[in-house]
């Protein structure tokens, strides 16, 4: 079996408000550069999101994060909080003195890609812009060879009684686990690509493993797949993309 994870170097570009040069987990910098910051990240890292004043103490001042303009990301208002984005976001409380206003989202998913805002509403000053780029995992695999598309909850959280659903991005259900059942004779709908190659990994159920391996791969199994579960609070969503080559790659 071949396969392996590619992962890309990332790179942003410098804010006009004065703001940090962090480095994530997943390798984000932030580079000189025109117009709003650009952050790339592959999905599951944690990411910080830079916004600075200059050396301002602003632990009673106010600042707000949004994305795409309309959806409360983040709101710090002289001591009181409100962070969105199901939980997974906070920001530092012991720089706020140096005016760092700064966020960390953490396990990052493709649909937290979008136009990110920092601003301080009671202040001249302008927003900081910033667009997230969050990449799938991408899978590479030789033809003819089994692959593994991972997918697994941070929480490490059991799923053998859980659901979890495989499909590719034109919706051809791959591979669906539902307590303990799978396709077979009292569960179908599989998609005739797919039967008969599929499988999961029933011993890491329990540790939130929902992988599955994909026999004998194809050209035509190439393409973009998603992981869900769909019954979890808030629902879970894994993008992975599959790309199959016919001769050996580096």
């Amino acid at each position: 079996m071949m396969f392996n994870l590619q992962t890309s170097s990332t790179a942003m570009k410098l804010l006009p408000l004065a703001c940090l040069c962090l480095l994530t987990q997943s390798g984000t910098t932030l580079a000189d550069g025109q117009g709003p910051a650009i952050i790339k990240v592959k999905q599951g890292s944690d990411v910080i999101l830079p916004c600075s004043l200059s050396n301002k103490d602003i632990e009673k001042e106010r600042f707000e994060w949004k994305k795409d303009g309309q959806k409360d990301v983040f709101f710090y208002d002289g001591g009181t909080v409100d962070q969105q984005l199901e939980g997974r976001v906070s920001h530092f409380s012991d720089e706020l003195q140096y005016g760092k206003a700064s966020i960390i989202i953490r396990n990052t998913k493709v649909t937290d890609s979008g136009n990110y805002t920092c601003d301080f509403p009671l202040l001249q000053q302008s927003p900081v812009l910033i667009e997230l780029v969050v990449e799938p995992v991408i899978v590479k695999v030789k033809e003819g060879s089994d692959v593994i598309l991972p997918c697994s909850l941070s929480t490490k959280e059991n799923i053998e009684y859980k659901l979890f659903d495989w499909k590719t991005d034109d919706q051809k259900e791959v591979f669906i686990y539902d307590a303990g059942k799978t396709y077979g004779p009292t569960k179908t709908g599989q998609d005739e690509q797919f039967k008969g190659r599929v499988s999961h990994f029933q011993d890491e159920l329990q540790y939130g493993n929902a992988s599955i391996t994909i026999r004998n791969t194809t050209m035509t199994d190439s393409g973009d797949y998603t992981c869900e579960f769909p019954h979890l609070q808030p629902k879970q969503i894994f993008h992975i993309q599959l790309v199959v080559v016919g001769e050996c790659f580096h």
